[in-house]
């Protein structure tokens, strides 16, 4: 383990965010990685084919206990980015109620900010962020691609449904959300076949879709939670410079 000389920033999600330092693809975490160096640490907390439920135990896992707390980095800010797998379509696996998918978020934010919770961390900044839109027509070619075939797993407006739920929890909890949904339909011109410009398979974030992501996402910290914008932080070290005086 690594001592406490720099706090962190984790990045919670699944494959969207497992494959956020793909090379290639500049995914924002590995921009995050490169804006905060040597001011907080970024942790790959993304798992791959996940939904909320499945999450739910491992978000406990990832977290330190009060007592815990004083022998780790802090959480500076915490990003939970689910509902690309929860809003499958039945009878997939991975299809997750659109009431027990919010409820999942819900908690997983009382969680920190609850004076109760036995991982209470009034310093943790979260922002939550809206599963992007899906691309059936290119997912369908996609998966009927592969052998053995798969047929399509997901439905547009069933996607925008719980992105809708993602911003709904947010202003419950009164917490920021970036919308990735809206800001990639309308990148795409509110286009569905479009959104091509922006996925590599239909689902999943190429590089121009994580810029759209990276962007959005700086945006609402610069906006909700500047105290931990990079710009505003020190660095964890002094500059080289001062060795040389």
């Amino acid at each position: 383990m690594s001592a406490t000389v720099q706090d962190v920033i984790v990045l919670f999600g699944d494959s969207i965010t497992q494959g956020a330092w793909t090379p290639g693809l500049l995914g924002y975490g590995e921009q995050l990685t490169h804006v905060y160096a040597r001011k907080l640490d970024v942790l790959n907390r993304g798992l791959s084919g996940y939904n909320t439920d499945w999450a739910s135990p491992i978000f406990r896992r990832i977290l330190a206990t009060r007592e815990e707390k004083e022998y780790v980095p802090k959480i500076r800010l915490l990003v939970i980015w689910f509902g690309a797998n929860d809003s499958c379509i039945k009878p997939s696996p991975q299809h997750v109620p659109l009431e027990k998918f919010a409820a999942n978020l819900r908690e997983w934010v009382d969680i920190i900010h609850s004076p109760n919770s036995e991982f209470y961390s009034p310093e943790t900044r979260i922002i939550l962020i809206t599963p992007p839109p899906v691309n059936t027509y290119q997912r369908r070619v996609d998966l009927e691609s592969r052998d053995p075939v798969r047929y399509l797993d997901r439905d547009f407006e069933i996607t925008r449904s719980y992105a809708e739920a993602v911003k709904d929890v947010a202003r419950e909890k009164k917490v920021p959300v970036t919308d990735i949904w809206t800001a990639l339909w309308e990148a795409a011109g509110k286009d569905e076949q479009s959104l091509s410009r922006f996925m590599y398979d239909g689902l999943h974030l190429n590089a121009e879709g994580y810029k759209v992501l990276y962007e959005s996402l700086i945006a609402t910290i610069k906006e909700h939670h500047p105290e931990v914008h990079f710009d505003n932080l020190p660095e964890a070290f002094p500059p080289w410079l001062v060795h040389a005086e």
